[in-house]
């Protein structure tokens, strides 16, 4: 695309922060499902620390509740993995122009959320802080309390302090029920 220059590219949310702080790009394109620190919560943590970059989310799922959160994590616009070339290039352009972008299928979906029910609910996800979502997501992906509180440089305790106030949040209490509600609420993919 003209006038794009890919000054980066990251397989995990931990690794697009690493990649944003080392090159401060003007747009981020940045997919929802991410191991280890999921998009949203890397959208949130990338517009808090870098104002100036702006997140533009690709994703596979165009549900009200997802683009609600991406809206609310800070994201400047969302589109579906199955937009054109020539979208996707628009989407781009008008972000880093500091405009707001939303895919027309996205739109849609929205629009018809709020005529047949109103203004939207916060999502159960919602109900968590980022660190607990963090918590959820790693246990999802299989990790002990070990590699956990490596990965998110905490101690052990302090990792089960987070895993018992999750599951006291969600009342789900034990790994496979976790997993489920992960991947219910968009979290993984199963």
């Amino acid at each position: 695309m003209e006038g794009i220059v890919v000054v980066g590219e990251a397989g995990t949310g931990r690794e697009a922060l690493r990649q944003i702080r080392a090159h401060l790009p003007d747009v981020v394109l940045m997919d929802i499902m991410m191991p280890e620190l999921n998009g949203l919560d890397a959208t949130a943590r990338i517009v808090a620390k870098f104002p100036s970059v702006r997140v533009l989310i690709l994703s596979m799922n165009g549900a009200e509740e997802h683009v609600l959160q991406a809206v609310r994590a800070g994201a400047a616009g969302y589109l579906l993995k199955t937009v054109s070339p020539l979208e996707l290039e628009l989407a781009i352009k008008a972000v880093g122009r500091g405009e707001t972008y939303l895919s027309s299928a996205v739109t849609t979906h929205v629009v018809d959320a709020f005529a047949t029910r109103g203004s939207p609910q916060a999502g159960s996800l919602e109900r968590l802080t980022p660190r607990q979502r963090e918590v959820l997501q790693l246990i999802a992906e299989g990790n002990t309390n070990k590699e956990m509180a490596r990965k998110l440089n905490l101690s052990v305790k302090t990792v089960e302090k987070h895993r018992t106030q999750l599951m006291e949040t969600v009342d789900i209490h034990d790994v496979p029920g976790l997993v489920r509600y992960a991947i219910r609420v968009g979290l993984i993919n199963p």
